[in-house]
C-alpha cells in the first residue's frame, strides 16, 4: 500500500512531534558543519538547512526524541525532534548550510555551504538517522503502519529501530515503512549519524554573509 502526504511542519511541543505528513528527511554531510553525532553525543549549538530533489530510503522508521546540547554561548538547549531511520538511502541534488554567526575580526555571519550528488551518481547512506525540527516534502509510503510502539522497532536484519542513548520513549508513536520516497525536500536538522556516507561531486565553500540552500 502506499500513500501520499504533502507539508510543512515546526515542531513546538514534543506531543506534535510525530505527525504522519512529516516522515522523513534528506541527508547531511556527516562532520563537516556539525560534527558526527553518534547516540550519546551532544548537539552543538545550531541548525542547519538541507534541500534535495529526491531522497529514496528502506526500511524507515520515525519516532520523537529529545536533541540536547548547549548554545553557542554556552547555555544548555533540549529541543525536541523527530528522529527519521533509514537502512539505506539515495539523495539527488543535495545541498547543506550552516550560518556561523557574529564572528570576530570584523568577518560577520560567515556560511557553510555544502553540495552532493549532483551529477550522474546519488548520495548513498548506509544505517542512516536524521534529527528533525522541520520538514517540506512530497512524500510516498510503501505498506506503512502509523501508531507503532516506538520499542516495537528494534534494529534487527539490518533494519534501523531506536538508537541505544537516545532520549526516546519506547511506549510513545512511531511509524514504519518498507521503503519511502521524499520529492522536494527542505528541512532543517540538528543532526545526522550514518554508518556510510558517500558524497559524490561533492563541493564545500564557505560564504561572507548569509546564503542557505533555501
Amino acid at each position: 500500500m502506499g500513500s501520499q502526504v504533502r507539508g510543512g511542519t515546526r515542531w513546538k511541543r514534543f506531543a506534535l512531534v510525530m505527525v504522519p505528513s512529516v516522515a522523513a528527511t534528506a541527508a547531511v554531510g556527516v562532520g563537516l558543519a556539525q560534527g558526527a553525532l553518534a547516540a550519546s553525543f551532544s548537539v552543538s549549538g545550531q541548525e542547519f538547512k538541507v534541500e534535495a530533489q529526491e531522497l529514496e530510503g528502506w526500511d524507515f522508521v520515525q519516532y520523537g526524541s529529545v536533541a540536547s546540547g548547549k548554545t553557542l554561548d554556552g547555555k544548555a538547549q533540549h529541543a525536541p525532534v523527530a528522529v527519521s531511520g533509514f537502512s539505506k538511502a539515495y539523495i539527488t541534488n543535495m545541498c547543506q548550510s550552516v550560518v556561523t554567526p557574529n564572528l570576530p575580526f570584523g568577518l560577520g555571519n560567515v556560511t557553510l555551504q555544502l553540495t552532493a550528488g549532483t551529477g550522474k551518481e546519488k548520495v548513498y547512506a548506509k544505517d542512516l538517522y536524521l534529527d528533525v525540527s522541520e520538514l517540506g516534502a512530497d512524500a510516498t509510503f510503501k505498506n506503512i503502519d502509523i501508531g507503532v510502539a516506538a520499542g516495537s522497532l528494534p534494529k534487527a536484519d539490518g533494519k534501523p529501530g531506536i538508537q541505544p542513548g537516545t532520549q526516546a520513549n519506547p511506549n510513545g508513536f512511531s511509524q514504519r515503512a518498507d521503503k519511502a520516497v521524499l520529492t522536494g525536500v527542505k528541512q532543517k536538522a540538528w543532526a545526522t549519524t550514518a554508518g556510510t556516507f558517500k558524497l559524490p561531486d561533492l563541493s564545500l565553500k564557505l560564504v561572507s554573509g548569509v546564503d542557505e540552500c533555501y
